[in-house]
């Protein structure tokens, strides 16, 4: 018989729209601001973004934990998590607005200037990761207290994991900003201001819109599934987190896999350079007919680098129905890899030109089966650590739920910070960083090609930092894993315990009502 304790078709869907509020906010940051804005628009030393992040990344050690702690802890009428959804999403909305707003790196003739430009997006986007945090964590953490069913819970997890796909629309931040500098341009704005400015107001209102859904996470759910009174301190957390076995497998396999975030960080950029010669609008040349092979080929290194995340999110949860999440975990990790070796491969073989339409139709090929792998993978995982949530309450008798998808969270924001150092490395061995690429952009806007400025070391470090890293932590993602300690048979026994208890507990007779009798 169905669990009736269970979310409603209304709640889902205002969980759904809070998730796809949050990743659209997560990808503004995380491709917008790091992954272009930092470096292409405002011209910060990459060596800078990459200590930016790895500074922040080693603040959320103790950050995401401490904000798990502080979740477990939480009661209130609204319950442990939803306080948070309700009252954050606003202040997400002026911090991440205000990471944009700062002077422009190009213009900074002094090296005080230089340095408060670098200080602003250094102590922006260590606030930034901050107040994310303290939504992200009850976010993920509310999908374990809407539903006591575990088919139910499973359905869950896999619609957010694939709305926060769809949520990889933020990326598009950078394109539409390109599209909004054009208007001051036209209005006889120098080209790095009006760039500047194109992206503040589309992340603007990008951000805006997007935490109004993210409020409708906390306004429209409920907390379904009792808590235990029984409280830890984040020392005793920090000790619960690493001796669950499957939780400590899951984390170093998230830590392992941290390289495939460069594929996020860099896509934008790629996308841009390496298909638009450095600027989305070449696609619509002024007084020229529309470029469509420019448009075909963008269009269709987009889609494959998306559609896969978003088939396998779509038939996860199937297949989880009928093979062992462990087996699903590795199968993802190792096959996920093959792709992006031949991506490389191929990339040698074209001789660094894949503009082709026959080799952009290869590649499109090759990354849709490298992302299915991903979006496969960030599915298992959050279904996975859900299991760990039960486990810890099954064998201690307290759900960690903000603690452990606090583990989710510092995984999502460590594996961020490693990718931006190995970008930073990289890029700085070619020197790609600072006036260098100030000087690429106006030649590129005079008419040379990306493919071959620099002798092609631009645009073939771009390719190897999406390729040979995510392909290396993809595999040594399996290893943890391989002897996973939870099995889905096991956990199923644990959860039916568990569910039994919780009856019991909410059925039986206060002994003191039944002397009175």
């Amino acid at each position: 018989m169905k669990n009736t304790n269970t979310y409603t078709k209304k709640e889902r869907n205002s969980y759904l729209a809070g998730m796809f509020g949050q990743n659209v906010i997560y990808n503004i940051i995380a491709t917008g601001l790091l992954g272009y804005y930092l470096q292409y628009v405002i011209y910060l030393p990459v060596i800078a973004i990459g200590w930016i992040v790895a500074v922040a990344r080693v603040w959320d050690a103790i950050n995401d934990p401490m904000m798990g702690t502080i979740v477990d802890r939480t009661k209130s009428k609204w319950g442990k998590c939803r306080p948070y959804l309700i009252i954050f999403p606003a202040i997400i909305c002026v911090v991440t607005i205000l990471t944009f707003v700062n002077g422009n790196y190009a213009e900074a003739t002094t090296s005080t200037g230089k340095f408060l430009i670098v200080a602003w997006a250094a102590v922006s986007y260590i606030v930034w990761g901050m107040v994310y945090t303290v939504g992200d964590i009850p976010l993920w953490g509310l999908t374990s207290l809407m539903t006591e069913d575990e088919n139910d819970r499973s359905k869950l997890l896999g619609l957010a994991r694939m709305v926060a796909g769809i949520g990889g629309i933020g990326v598009l931040v950078v394109q539409i900003a390109q599209v909004v500098s054009k208007v001051f341009i036209d209005r006889g704005m120098e080209l790095n201001k009006a760039n500047q400015y194109g992206f503040i107001v589309t992340v603007t209102v990008m951000t805006v819109i997007s935490s109004i859904m993210f409020e409708f996470a906390g306004t429209g759910t409920k907390e379904r599934v009792s808590q235990s009174e029984e409280r830890h301190t984040m020392k005793e957390n920090f000790k619960m987190m690493w001796q669950c076995k499957p939780f400590r497998q899951l984390l170093i396999s998230g830590i392992l896999r941290s390289p495939i975030q460069l594929l996020m960080l860099v896509v934008m950029s790629f996308v841009t350079y390496y298909y638009a010669n450095g600027n989305f609008t070449n696609i619509f040349p002024e007084g020229q007919p529309i470029n469509f092979a420019m448009l075909l080929n963008i269009a269709l290194i987009a889609v494959a680098i998306f559609a896969g995340q978003f088939v396998a999110m779509g038939i996860t949860p199937a297949l989880i129905k009928k093979f062992e999440n462990k087996t699903l975990y590795n199968f993802y990790s190792i096959a996920g890899a093959v792709p992006f070796f031949l991506l490389f491969i191929i990339f040698k073989i074209a001789g660094g030109d894949l503009t082709p339409i026959g080799w952009v139709i290869v590649t499109a090929v090759l990354f849709t089966l490298a992302s299915a792998g991903m979006g496969g993978i960030n599915v298992l995982q959050s279904v996975m650590i859900a299991d760990c949530v039960d486990y810890e309450e099954y064998n201690n008798g307290i759900r960690p739920d903000g603690v452990f998808f606090s583990g989710q969270s510092f995984i999502t924001k460590l594996s961020g910070g490693i990718a931006a150092l190995l970008q930073s490395f990289v890029y700085g061995a070619v020197h790609f960083s600072d006036k260098n690429i100030e000087v690429m952009n106006n030649s590129l806007a005079a008419g040379e090609s990306f493919i071959t400025y620099n002798d092609g070391k631009y645009a073939a470090a771009m390719f190897f930092l999406i390729t040979i890293p995510p392909a290396i932590g993809m595999v040594l993602s399996a290893i943890p894993t391989w002897k996973y300690a939870l099995s889905d048979k096991e956990h199923e026994r644990m959860l039916s315990e568990i569910v039994k208890k919780r009856l019991e507990k909410k059925n039986e007779t206060p002994v003191n009502e039944e002397v009175s009798k």
